[in-house]
């Protein structure tokens, strides 16, 4: 049968592709190729084969990897909390609404829920534009929050690379009228400390300005009409050459190729307090008001980043413009480098790990009367992160442990469940973390084994001369120390001795 060959060709694709250790989004999309292809022959067979698999660019998370991820969680939250951020939650979908119009070339990528007979609905597709609904909403002029949720993009992602349809956004913003570039400058050292606190390796953060971009459009001779959709070409500058985003320019936006090259010339620049000094000097740029304006901003800005000490880490870069529509002002991607090898003076960029910038009139467009609140904020790209520090623990072959208790209560002998179960019962009531094994009598060796293989630091042995004793033998699994311990005292020990494992 004709189907049925065309599977086994299939099977022997993915496997070669295997074999030649091919690129791991290639071998993805053939396997679900595969899967596909399987599941059309259970069909058309008239008994239906259901393929167990979690939809297209979703995944779970065993025990291992919810461990990791809530390492970077708190390594976030307890930053965000450093600063003296409060927390808030708004629904995972949104009106279809309040979501149009707000994130420019990429509003084909929401999800539009079907309609059930009520409200046109749609999933979040960051936690930035529900923020704004919630200000606006509830008539919030001033609040520093963060937010951790799952956010939905109908997109092509690569998996291997931390990209998925479903995934977890980590937001900190800051909503109010205050003096220029003071909260900016606290969103790029939360960054800073961020990237510093989880290790993930070498980092830059480049920064730019909405404002210095349409002034540059305005005297590359770019009309205001197609300032938005040359933005989002210039945003691809950090995964395709400058030749291919050109041609994008000229042939697909109708651009003419000398405005291109005249932007081509700005676009190579980056550097630091130096180039802003240079460029309110020169005679074209300068006499545009936005970007004399936003080039005033930045020269504060790194003002206030040197007082914070991370100015070595921070790069001004006219080629940076993020493409979502509502950026007004400063706007920052921080990026992680990869030395290739010693040979190379350059290091290069392996992926964005967070992005954010300014935003003062998002809010305004949820109002009514349309009263403004400027909004500056940042996004941490915890998918990203998560992937990295899950391939290093693979790597380092790290034995990771899934759970926190802190002892196991046991027994040497036959007939001690009621004593283990009582005990146990005191521990938790002393807020101690304890488990014990669901067995009437469980070797001890069994018992000590548990605690070997899942990293319990403590076993707590019941026998009959310590019952009668009215102590519990406390055994240290690393250094194999045993000492009795009076029942009245066990709590404190427990805690004394998890403080220093």
């Amino acid at each position: 049968m004709a189907e049925e060959a065309a599977v086994r060709a299939q099977a022997d694709t993915v496997r070669r592709l295997k074999q030649d250790k091919a690129d791991p989004d290639e071998i993805a999309k053939e396997v679900a190729k595969l899967l596909e292809m399987k599941a059309q022959l259970g069909e058309d067979e008239g008994k239906h084969k259901f393929v167990l698999k979690t939809p297209k660019g979703t995944r779970d998370y065993g025990p291992k990897q919810m461990a990791i991820r809530e390492r970077a969680f708190n390594a976030i939250i307890s930053c965000f909390k450093r600063h003296g951020a409060e927390v808030i939650d708004t629904p995972v979908f949104e009106l279809k609404e309040t979501l149009t119009g707000k994130y420019g070339e990429d509003s084909k990528l929401i999800y539009d829920l079907k309609d059930q007979g009520g409200e046109l609905l749609s999933l979040r597709y960051d936690l930035t534009v529900p923020f704004a609904r919630y200000l606006a909403m509830n008539k919030i002029t001033n609040i520093k929050r963060y937010h951790i949720a799952k956010v939905y993009r109908r997109d092509n992602p690569a998996m291997t690379r931390g990209r998925y349809r479903e995934f977890y956004q980590c937001d900190f913003d800051i909503a109010g009228q205050f003096d220029p570039m003071i909260p900016d400058a606290e969103c790029l050292k939360i960054v800073h400390e961020i990237l510093s606190d989880l290790q993930l390796g070498d980092f830059i953060i480049k920064v730019n300005d909405r404002r210095i971009l349409d002034g540059m459009f305005a005297v590359c001779g770019v009309p205001d009409s197609k300032f938005r959709t040359i933005c989002s070409s210039v945003d691809k500058l950090d995964k395709v050459p400058w030749e291919e985003v050109r041609s994008e320019m000229v042939g697909e936006k109708g651009l003419s190729p000398e405005a291109a090259d005249r932007i081509g010339e700005y676009v190579q620049l980056h550097g630091g307090l130096d180039l802003i000094e240079r460029l309110l000097q020169e005679p074209k740029l300068s006499q545009n008001k936005l970007a004399k304006e936003g080039l005033g901003d930045m020269k504060l800005l790194f003002e206030y980043l040197t007082l914070f000490g991370i100015t070595e880490k921070i790069s001004f870069d006219l080629s940076l413009a993020r493409g979502l529509d509502y950026y007004t002002g400063v706007i920052f991607e921080a990026v992680l480098l990869h030395q290739e090898n010693e040979h190379v003076e350059e290091a290069v960029s392996v992926g964005s790990v967070a992005g954010g910038g300014r935003y003062d009139g998002l809010v305004g467009m949820f109002d009514p009367k349309g009263r403004k609140v400027p909004c500056v904020g940042v996004s941490i790209g915890i998918e990203r992160i998560f992937s990295i520090l899950e391939q290093r623990l693979e790597a380092s072959e790290e034995k990771i442990r899934t759970t926190e208790t802190q002892v196991l209560v046991a027994s040497a002998q036959k007939k001690l469940l009621e004593e283990r179960l009582k005990l146990i019962s005191e521990l938790w009531d002393g807020g101690i973390k304890a488990e014990m094994l669901y067995k009437k009598n469980p070797k001890l060796l069994n018992q000590l084994q548990y605690c070997e293989d899942t990293g319990i630091p403590l076993v707590a042995i019941v026998g009959e001369q310590e019952l009668k004793d009215g102590v519990v033998k406390l055994r240290i699994v690393a250094t194999r120390e045993e000492i009795n311990v009076r029942r009245e005292s066990l709590v404190e020990e427990i805690r004394i001795r998890t403080g220093q494992c």
